[in-house]
């Protein structure tokens, strides 16, 4: 069976080999596909991880600090680190902009931590951390920069000093860290023209600038201009407690939300990217339809134009399982080209895509198993007009 298959296919082997290649393509897409679902998981975890938090306290009643809109005091850390079990907490913001370069954009979300804090990159491939309090900004590779670049963050100038890797946020975009009050600043910095709108706005209202009380209105005005609030505390519990416990007591008596890490990877993998996660299998199933008429037409074309040499094979006495056998391995055939083709495929075009493509050995082995399944059940066409074959088409 299997050299009755092996002289057919070399009989035709440049018509098999290419439509292996073309079939392994679109399952070097399909794999793809995949990849992408998986490295947005491993994006997501990668964010939690790399924030080096057991819990994340956000605004009472939101998801935050990743998913939804949260804005806390930036004193709500003080009493956080008086609750039993906490060993560490620091504050951090996150703003999702348009960091320039030059004359060059690159999206990035910008993190405001506390050197030596949670928050801070575990991790540098070049530079050192930030020491100073303004205008020094650690990076991520992805980003394009380098150490030593100037860059521009609203208004104001940043020295990258530290390089880092694999600091991207849930939607795959490269994060900038820069000291917490440079953020706060820069997620609430108005244009010149809006504060001045502002100021004569405050300066008309007669409660706010009341004659017979000095330095109201520029109070007023100050805090205006200031901020104080930050998106999340993160922290760190002691060694060998329970986070759940830890948290509680923060949730009952400060009137906050507190996430664990099991909380936030629910809310990160099966909330936020679930839209996503959706549509990339949309796209598998479209994909697995598509291979499965393409192999179908070819095993079924092939077939065809070797239907006297069936007729003989039934004339001289051969059974019809034998015959399927060959029409099967050669379906099968195709399918193990065509998966080769699209792994290798898979694996040299990864790099190059702009978001993280994580290709799993696990998913391989599934896919290879999915396109021998579909490959069988494609042949089943061609195998049923084999058998309907009469012997005395031979010599007719």
């Amino acid at each position: 069976m299997i050299s009755l298959a092996g002289r057919d296919i070399l009989h035709s082997w440049s018509k098999f080999v290419f439509t292996g290649i073309g079939l392994g393509l679109l399952i070097g897409v399909t794999l793809t596909m995949a990849g992408v679902y998986r490295g947005m998981v491993d994006d997501a975890r990668m964010l939690l991880t790399n924030s080096r938090a057991d819990l994340w306290v956000v605004q009472q009643d939101t998801q935050g600090p990743y998913a939804e809109a949260s804005s806390l005091r930036d004193d709500v850390v003080r009493s956080v680190l008086g609750m039993p079990g906490v060993a560490r907490a620091a504050n951090v913001t996150y703003l999702t902009m348009q960091v320039r370069r030059g004359n060059t954009d690159v999206r990035a979300m910008v993190v405001g931590v506390e050197p030596g804090q949670p928050g801070e990159p575990g991790f540098l491939m070049a530079g050192r951390h930030i020491t100073r309090n303004h205008y020094e900004a650690v990076a991520d590779v992805k980003t394009g920069f380098s150490v030593g670049d100037q860059i521009r963050i609203r208004r104001h100038d940043y020295q990258v000093v530290g390089l880092t890797r694999r600091m991207v946020s849930s939607g795959g975009d490269p994060m900038v860290f820069i000291g917490l009050a440079d953020a706060q600043e820069a997620q609430f910095l108005k244009d010149n023209d809006a504060i001045l709108n502002e100021r004569a706005r405050t300066a008309a209202n007669p409660a706010l600038n009341r004659p017979g009380v000095p330095g109201l209105l520029e109070a007023v005005q100050a805090s205006q201009n200031s901020n104080h609030n930050v998106n999340a505390v993160l922290v760190q519990i002691q060694p060998g407690l329970d986070a759940e416990k830890v948290a509680e007591p923060i949730r009952r008596w400060k009137h906050l939300q507190v996430l664990t890490r099991k909380q936030m990877e629910s809310i990160l993998v099966e909330k936020l990217i679930a839209t996503s996660a959706r549509q990339i299998g949309m796209f598998l199933v479209i994909l697995a339809i598509v291979s499965a008429a393409i192999v179908a037409f070819i095993i079924y074309t092939m077939t065809l134009g070797k239907l006297r040499e069936i007729a003989v094979l039934k004339l001289i006495g051969t059974r019809n399982r034998t015959i399927a056998s060959m029409i099967l391995q050669q379906a099968l055939g195709l399918g193990l080209i065509g998966f080769m083709v699209g792994k290798l495929a898979a694996t040299v075009w990864a790099p190059v895509f702009p978001k993280y493509v994580l290709l799993e050995t696990g998913d391989a082995v599934r896919g290879l198993v999915v396109v021998m399944v579909i490959c069988a059940l494609a042949s089943t066409l061609a195998i049923r007009m084999a058998l309907r074959v009469d012997p005395a088409a031979a010599i007719g």
